[in-house]
């Protein structure tokens, strides 16, 4: 199979293989091996429910200021394909997807490969292509069986873990953490980013003999008027700037990307005045970013009950004198009574938004279900970007508008916006 175009590409990567979703290395590890790849001088993996793609910004932003060449992998985009494999700080180039795109199906010959598998091979033979000096991978489901699971990291990190993708991850967090622990290595270390860690991830760690560190055991992070200082195993960084990425997450994020370069040293050493450039240049779209048009917009991709958790305590500490009116879509897959219901308290008119795909939900059940939970006045929208139209007819004087539910929804909305440029600018705090 070959296509003379990265758009012919993708439109038979999606329909290619028999499942959307499918789990396993096997398959993919045949694929792998094909190609022969050289290896980064160092892996850095990052799994976990939610926060994982603020972990992985932070590594970037810190690496790449510390004059690392730097491969980003994550998942998924939400306006191109193309911002899911970044090299040195940039996007993929068409030219390089090509030659990735041609290389894998060389080597594939009769394997069938997912949409997420094709994705994560063409990232690892981009990186190298083109010789980077660590990547940074983010889990897209899981761990265990997740195709950036190929590479043995050299730091693995479990950020949190909630309830999402139980369909395949299991129903309950002890089990989604053997899942997510399974990017854990011998005798390499396995850093926790959250303090409620289900006990099962320990166990796997102990079982596979990861060197275990914990956030409020063997790292942590002390808040200061102006800034903070991170406590590491045998380190101490001081007086650091405020991350510029916003949310009340956002401290124990950081402090966990510190503990992964802390725990990849000497592979990577990054100074204190890299570490400050980098909390001052992340940059990540659709995490509780606030962008000002007309009036304040909020834009989060929380598409699970801890996520709209999170962003029920962000919008809560950032007061407004008017009300908080929501364009919400959200995926039929998703626990929506329970993501709806955490934001119940912040949002004072709802405005359900269609979103396109097979996981879309019809928008007269998405809206009926948000006014089942809440009580609270509830439209409907044929699009986000109709949506975003009527919240803005909403508005009164001190309103702002909340965009969230998944990426799904973000993406078309920074697109109706006029932010698709500026995804990757300053977002305002």
């Amino acid at each position: 199979m070959r296509f003379d175009s990265v758009a012919a590409w993708l439109e038979w990567q999606q329909v290619a293989h028999p499942l959307a979703v499918d789990p396993g290395l096997d398959r993919v590890g045949v694929v792998f091996r094909r190609l022969g790849l050289a290896r980064p001088h160092t892996v850095l993996t990052i799994g976990g429910t939610n926060g994982k793609g603020s972990v992985a910004a932070y590594l970037d932003a810190m690496l790449t200021a510390a004059d690392y060449d730097i491969g980003l992998f994550t998942s998924p985009h939400l306006i191109r394909y193309h911002e899911r494999i970044r090299i040195r700080g940039r996007e993929i180039t068409d030219d390089l997807l090509l030659t990735a795109f041609d290389r894998i199906d060389a080597a594939r010959g009769n394997v069938s490969l997912s949409f997420f598998e094709w994705n994560a091979l063409a990232a690892l033979v981009a990186f190298a292509h083109e010789r980077v000096d660590a990547a940074v991978l983010e889990v897209g489901m899981g761990g265990r069986l997740d195709a950036v699971n190929l590479l043995d990291a050299d730091v693995a990190a479990v950020v949190s873990i909630g309830l999402d993708h139980r369909e395949w991850l299991g129903d309950t967090v002890e089990q989604i953490g053997v899942e997510k622990a399974g990017i854990f290595r011998p005798d390499r270390p396995a850093i926790l980013g959250s303090r409620n860690m289900p006990q099962s991830v320990a166990r796997i760690a102990a079982e596979c003999g990861a060197r275990l560190r914990r956030i409020g055991v063997d790292f942590d992070f002390v808040e200061r008027p102006d800034g903070w200082d991170f406590l590491g195993l045998g380190s101490r960084r001081r007086e650091l700037p405020l991350p510029a990425l916003a949310g009340s997450m956002q401290l124990a994020n950081a402090a966990t990307a510190l503990a992964v370069l802390e725990a990849a040293e000497p592979g990577v050493l990054v100074p204190d005045e890299a570490v400050r450039a980098g909390l001052e240049r992340v940059r990540l779209a659709g995490r509780f970013q606030i962008a000002r048009r007309d009036r304040e917009w909020i834009l989060d991709v929380a598409h699970n009950p801890e996520a709209a958790r999170v962003l029920a305590t962000n919008l809560a500490s950032r007061r407004i004198n008017g009300r908080t009116i929501a364009v919400c879509g959200i995926l039929a897959d998703k626990d929506i009574d329970a993501i709806v219901s955490a934001l119940a308290g912040q949002v004072q008119e709802w405005i359900a938004v269609r979103l396109d795909g097979p996981r879309s939900l019809p928008v007269s059940d998405l809206a009926a279900r948000i006014a089942l939970r809440t009580g609270a006045p509830v439209a409907a929208a044929d699009s986000v970007a109709s949506g975003c139209e009527r919240a803005v007819a909403a508005c009164g004087q001190g309103d702002r508008i909340l965009v969230f539910g998944s990426f799904h929804t973000v993406g078309p909305a920074l697109t109706h916006l006029g932010l698709e440029f500026e995804r990757n600018g300053r977002q305002d705090s």
